[in-house]
């Protein structure tokens, strides 16, 4: 087991507004979002950072971002992981997932939305970010061996990217 864990936090890209007769969770990516994605992705392969696994909301723009990212840094679209409980809007329900994650995990990548994410990495590093941008990416690396470790604070926030800011 590593002595430092690493949080790669990611919301998801640009969502479409346009079908108002689908729920929140249904929501697809906009044309902007479909192209922002597989770029992030890219940005991540080229600059190394590389989870091992990844934990998505289910919420179709999420699964969808997490999708088009997953391919560019080698990772199986199927192999990516639902999980109900980053459908959240809250960053302490956000915290509580990361906090049960197995330890044999020492890379891992959450696809997830705001206000949770930004919240989530302020708290995490105390960095003041107004806002996480749709497809923005925080790197957090923690000196810790357990996730269950993961406080406040306890981050170092060693990259923070997003579309506008790269492209």
């Amino acid at each position: 087991m590593a002595e430092q864990k690493t949080l790669i936090l990611v919301r998801h890209a640009k969502s479409s507004w346009k079908d108002t007769t689908l729920n929140d969770i249904q929501r697809p990516l906009n044309k902007r979002g479909n192209k922002d994605a597989p770029k992030m992705g890219q940005y991540m392969a080229e600059h190394k950072i590389q989870p091992e696994v990844i934990f998505s909301s289910p919420g179709l723009r999420a699964l969808t971002t997490a999708r088009l990212i997953s391919v560019k840094i080698g990772i199986q679209p199927m192999d990516i992981k639902i999980v109900d409980r980053i459908y959240t809007f809250d960053s302490k329900e956000l915290l509580a997932v990361i906090k049960a994650l197995k330890n044999k995990f020492d890379k891992v990548m959450i696809v997830g939305h705001n206000p949770a994410i930004t919240e989530l990495v302020n708290y995490l590093s105390g960095s003041k970010i107004d806002n996480v941008p749709t497809c923005g990416l925080a790197v957090l690396t923690f000196p810790i061996d357990s996730w269950k470790k993961v406080s406040k604070n306890k981050a170092n926030l060693d990259s923070f990217d997003y579309p506008k800011k790269l492209w």
